[in-house]
């Protein structure tokens, strides 16, 4: 029970977001198209959270690896919220769009 409530709830062992990526995930980075211009992860997609639900037929393989990501978490949470909601199976919060860059290097 206790490591089903865990999972619902976001905790447990971390993604190897690296091997995710390395396999094919879609990085989505929901911040500003000024935020991004800024710097960002290369490769990712540049959606505003704000416009994400307009975008996503762009994404047509909806069991395809998500990870979102935006400067604090804030944001790309809201975004794989959108995404889950749209029928997208395998969605993960990168969080802060930096530590993310860190991680899959």
């Amino acid at each position: 029970m206790f490591k089903k409530l865990k999972s619902l709830l976001g905790f447990g062992p971390a993604p190897d977001f690296a091997t995710l990526v390395k396999d094919g995930a879609v990085i989505i980075d929901v911040r500003s198209q000024n935020e991004f211009n800024q710097g960002h992860i290369h490769g990712s997609v540049n959606i505003p959270v704000n416009e994400l639900r307009t975008h996503l037929p762009q994404f047509k393989e909806k069991n395809k690896t998500f990870i979102t990501c935006c400067a604090s978490g804030v944001r790309s949470a809201a975004a794989r919220n959108i995404l889950k909601a749209n029928g997208y199976s395998m969605v993960l919060n990168g969080g802060n769009w930096q530590k993310l860059n860190q991680k899959i290097k």
